[in-house]
């Protein structure tokens, strides 16, 4: 386990709070790794996430991730539909 100080604001440590109450945590440290893990979540590395490989699995299936050599190329295919 790592430990750091850490010198927060006055607004960050109400929010610690907020998050300690809401998710009935027993300190402040335990909604500061919560925070940090749910940005985690959300923020971090997206394309590792089975989620993401889903949606480019099925991006290439319908055709989205094509390319064409000219406007001629790409009109043609949009009129066959």
């Amino acid at each position: 386990m790592v430990q750091n100080i850490f010198n927060i604001g006055e607004r960050e440590d109400r929010v610690l709070n907020i998050v300690k109450a809401k998710y009935g945590l027993k300190n402040k440290n335990e909604a500061f790794t919560l925070v940090v893990k749910m940005h985690e979540e959300s923020f971090l590395e997206p394309e590792l996430r089975p989620e993401y490989l889903e949606k480019l699995n099925r991006i290439e299936k319908e055709g989205y991730g094509e390319t064409f050599k000219s406007i001629e190329e790409l009109r043609r295919k949009i009129e066959k539909r």
